[in-house]
């Protein structure tokens, strides 16, 4: 039997993944987490061969790495973005699938990831090595994707803990370096091509 846990903020998400992996004769759903806070010590305490995480688990998957190395870690991911599955790489993932695949994806990547192989979604894959390497620092991509999300130079500002200036001048230059015609058009760009 294949040992899974599933971690999804969502009870309904989590639900269904459960009810969806336990129709397999050969997986067992042994925990499941609302929190990714509390993905570690689970793990630790009922040792699953597969984590099955949502994006934002992958800020957690070198850590779990380390205190539960027997756990391999499927992303199962709502964004088909290159940017995403460069940073689930970096962190070591096992596998990388959509959410927008069959069911029975999931079931067919948690047994081939427990049986030691990598899964990629493929064309999310080729995505990621046709998008070019971003012009903007770390610290431009982080305004951009505040802006992006709705909020004011003076909201990025307090966040960040910089002057509103600064805010502008991250804005400029993020415009300038994706010769964009707007700061609406830079966030269009970046998105397009999967930095944001």
């Amino acid at each position: 039997m294949v040992r899974v846990l599933i971690a999804d903020e969502m009870p309904m998400i989590r639900g269904a993944l459960a009810a969806l992996l336990d129709l397999e004769p050969d997986i067992d759903v042994v925990a499941e987490v609302g929190r990714l806070d509390l993905v570690i010590s689970t793990a630790m305490a009922s040792s699953p061969q597969v984590a099955v995480l949502n994006d934002d688990g992958i800020e957690i998957v070198s850590e779990l790495r380390i205190k539960a190395p027997d756990t391999q870690v499927l992303v199962l991911s709502s964004m088909a973005q290159p940017r995403l599955l460069r940073e689930a790489l970096s962190a070591q993932v096992s596998g990388f699938i959509l959410r927008e695949e069959p069911p029975a994806q999931l079931a067919t990547a948690v047994r081939r990831i427990a049986a030691g192989e990598r899964i990629i979604n493929p064309q999310l894959a080729l995505k990621a090595l046709d998008a070019d390497e971003t012009p903007l620092t770390d610290r431009e991509l982080e305004v951009l994707r505040l802006f992006a999300s709705g909020l004011e130079p003076s909201d990025i500002a307090g966040i960040l803990s910089l002057q509103v200036g600064t805010i502008r001048n991250y804005l400029t230059a993020i415009v300038s370096k994706l010769a964009a015609r707007n700061r609406v058009d830079a966030i269009r760009i970046a998105s397009r091509i999967g930095w944001l």
